[in-house]
């Protein structure tokens, strides 16, 4: 058995401050959205897997922030873009049916986008993640920033790990907190 040395322990003691920092931080950039009630509505919608829009945003929110705060990038921006990216307010699993729109993938994120400018001040940052999330799909919709980028990397893997059943690897108490 190999026993650890003082080092590991003092640099894994550094992680995990500087992660329930980041945990702190993260809850209160997002706080305002994720209680405001036209955001609270994505519960009501299934998205994948047995995830609501709601829970699938708020992964996604998560992870933008970790990467984007390890990156030197705008954290906070990236997680509300994120919290924001499928704010479409509708089953999407039924919406052809419904209205005829056989292209959801490719029209949700200006719906999105029209949704979230009409209850929030949005940046530029902010306003990229929403629009321009679904690429490579939208082919000519390529992120302009970083954190728009980063956002289309987390949305497919927690997109991916939801369809599958899984949960992606996070610490949901932290990240719902008070939203739930």
């Amino acid at each position: 058995m190999i026993r650890k040395s003082n080092r590991y322990k003092s640099w894994k003691r550094k992680v995990l401050h500087v992660r329930k920092e980041w945990q702190d931080e993260f809850c209160e950039s997002i706080r305002d959205i994720a209680t405001h009630p036209v955001v609270l509505r994505m519960k009501l919608y299934p998205h994948h897997g047995n995830s609501n829009c709601y829970e699938h945003c708020l992964h996604v929110a998560y992870y933008n922030y970790q990467w984007c705060k390890f990156l030197g990038l705008d954290a906070r921006s990236a997680a509300r873009g994120a919290m924001l990216h499928d704010l479409f307010l509708y089953d999407w699993h039924t919406h052809r049916k419904k209205t005829g729109d056989r292209f959801h993938g490719l029209t949700h994120p200006r719906t999105a986008l029209k949704n979230a400018s009409k209850f929030f001040d949005l940046n530029e940052i902010e306003k990229d993640i929403i629009y321009r999330h679904m690429w490579p799909v939208t082919f000519f919709r390529v992120p302009r920033t970083a954190e728009g980028f980063i956002t289309t990397l987390t949305d497919k893997y927690c997109g991916a790990c939801e369809t599958s059943q899984r949960k992606p690897k996070q610490r949901k108490q932290v990240m719902l907190g008070s939203y739930q």
